[in-house]
């Protein structure tokens, strides 16, 4: 069988053009492209499930409002609570339900906020439900 460049395959490579380039050089060619700078973010983001802000029915919202009310009456005691609440999602529609626990400090009517002892504040347009030991043994129902 004859073979066309039998004569040359062996040889030296003698003639170099340019100077030879490093290994690191060499592979940074076939590194990926990333043509779309910040399209991985966008997809990401996009990705990311929100959640509508649950609507109280008319019952719900009289009992969230007399379980406030118990809180304010009893505010000198530091009760500790759990509140259930809507976090608004900064870069697009709908949020998250957050839990908090801690002691309430007082209730601001004005701004519509409970103020927790490590100065935590969570609107109470947004808060969703409110558990306190002390509720259990109070009647919330309308007699």
């Amino acid at each position: 069988m004859d073979d066309n460049y039998d004569d040359i395959i062996n040889l030296p490579c003698e003639t170099i053009l340019r100077p030879r380039m490093s290994r690191y050089d060499r592979a940074a060619q076939f590194a990926p492209f990333a043509a779309l700078t910040g399209f991985g973010a966008v997809i990401n983001e996009t990705s990311r499930l929100t959640e509508k802000k649950p609507e109280l029915d008319a019952e719900s919202a009289q009992i969230l409002n007399e379980r406030i009310k118990i809180i304010e009456e009893n505010i000198r005691q530091r009760p500790e609570i759990e509140v259930m609440y809507f976090v608004p999602d900064k870069t697009k529609s709908g949020g998250s339900i957050e839990k908090f626990s801690g002691r309430v400090r007082r209730i601001d009517e004005f701004e519509r906020e409970l103020i927790f002892t490590d100065k935590t504040k969570i609107n109470m347009d947004d808060v969703i439900f409110i558990q306190v030991e002390f509720f259990k043994s109070v009647r919330t129902e309308n007699p």
